[in-house]
């Protein structure tokens, strides 16, 4: 079930950021007191009164801006505005009502979405009667926040939780493998998804950015239901978007987060960018089962190394992901195509695998014996009790004295031997460490 979206959106300067870093509860944005400084949208996930969300920072509207920086900037807004599902508008007390309000405030009545209307920098109670000139936008009642002291962000959250839709349910049955096909433009996620179904079901076209919006195609495979999520392609960031063109990530990462499995298309001709490791890590932090999948591997020119080279150029550059298997074909020529769907079935079913409790204390005991905790300031980590509490991913938790001296090297020591027992290839496992209370 993909998650809803809130956007903050307003002119520049206004602390979008500094509200969204509270949102998230991470520094994800760059906050700096001067204009233009989130050129891009960022996104992170939030919860609020039980509702999960993705919540999205904007870079500053500036209506009037005809450079080229602020003409992108204004389209990531507006593009965020496009795909959200509640809006905050935020503007600032200190500057009182101002023309680019106005202007921002008009887009935004265009978009027919609904709308709160966060007054930042109400620092102190004295402001408190500068928010009543914000009813003049027409929004309704105006919410009072400081994010430089986090004031007023529950009410604020309140009101936007409310607006939000109610939750849908997943079309499809709980045997449906959901498979999203993510990568940067043209690595050929349409020529896949053509030659997986045996028919021309996508626009293919040599034109960058051609699948517009997400598709999903249901299919089945030797008896196996798929469904197929197709996601228009990520740009590079920074780069200068058409305003006719509706493509944004946002989609992709709603098709992330309904997928079980993701696969991650590399151009085999091009070799691996920076922008494909971004694009890779949205999967690995939504915590998907991911397969990497090298495209176009019939006109790489190749020796009897050429596989292994590039294998190893991806575990040297997806070190996040050495979990995720590698299959090479061509979508063009189907070269290699039945070896993809047997790992995706294979990857699905890690995903959801659930490891019996006496069995991962038996690993886990065994590796504490092989190599204890190494101490901190004299004391050292006790493990006291382990458990699977949750799949899609897999996530364990560790109960133990004290969460706090467990070193980020011991816990990967032990998730590695968590693997080795029990392969969970193709998935993230998360693992978590708790203090073991007098009641456990």
């Amino acid at each position: 079930m993909a998650k809803p979206i809130i956007a903050i959106v307003g002119r520049p300067n206004v602390g979008k950021s500094t509200i969204f870093n509270r949102v998230i509860g991470d520094r994800l944005a760059i906050v700096e007191d001067k204009p233009g400084v989130t050129r891009d949208r960022i996104y992170g996930s939030g919860e609020w009164n039980g509702r999960l969300f993705s919540i999205v920072d904007t870079g500053g509207i500036e209506i009037s801006g005809e450079d080229e920086i602020m003409k992108s900037v204004r389209m990531q807004a507006e593009l965020a505005v496009e795909e959200a599902d509640v809006i905050i508008f935020m503007v600032d007390a200190k500057s009182g009502l101002t023309q680019a309000d106005d202007e921002v405030a008009q887009m935004l009545l265009r978009s027919r979405k609904p709308i709160v209307v966060a007054v930042n920098k109400v620092d102190n109670f004295n402001r408190h009667d500068d928010i009543y000139e914000f009813y003049n936008l027409g929004f309704g009642e105006p919410y009072p926040i400081s994010g430089s002291h986090g004031t007023g962000i529950g009410d604020l959250l309140d009101a936007a939780v409310e607006k939000l839709p109610d939750p849908e349910e997943e079309p499809y049955e709980e045997d449906v493998i959901r498979v999203a096909l993510i990568g940067r433009p043209n690595v050929g996620k349409s020529s896949l998804v053509n030659a997986l179904l045996g028919e021309e079901r996508v626009i293919v076209s040599d034109v960058a950015g051609t699948t517009r919006d997400a598709i999903d195609t249901p299919f089945e495979h030797d008896g196996q239901k798929f469904v197929l999520i197709d996601t228009a392609g990520m740009r590079k960031r920074g780069k200068v978007y058409e305003t006719t063109e509706k493509y944004s990530v946002m989609r992709a990462l709603k098709a992330i987060e309904r997928a079980d499995v993701v696969l991650v298309l590399i151009n085999g001709e091009e070799g691996i960018i920076e922008q494909d490791k971004h694009i890779a890590g949205f999967a690995h932090e939504a915590g998907k089962a991911s397969v990497f999948v090298v495209n176009k591997w019939d006109i790489v020119e190749k020796d009897d190394k050429t596989m292994q080279q590039f294998t190893q150029k991806i575990r040297d550059h997806f070190l996040f992901m050495t979990y995720a298997p590698i299959v090479f074909l061509s979508a063009k020529t189907k070269q290699r195509l039945h070896k993809l769907l047997p790992v995706v079935t294979h990857v699905s079913e890690q995903h959801a695998m659930r490891i019996q409790t006496h069995l991962l204390n038996d690993v886990v005991s065994d590796a504490i014996a092989l190599n204890p905790p190494p101490t901190d300031k004299g004391k050292r980590l006790r493990i006291n009790y382990v458990t699977q509490v949750a799949v899609k991913p897999p996530t364990v938790v560790l109960f133990a004295n004290d969460p706090e001296l467990m070193h980020f090297s011991y816990e990967r020591y032990l998730e590695n031997k968590i693997r080795a027992s029990f392969d969970f290839s193709g998935t993230p496992i998360r693992i978590f460490t708790r203090r073991k209370s007098d009641e456990d």
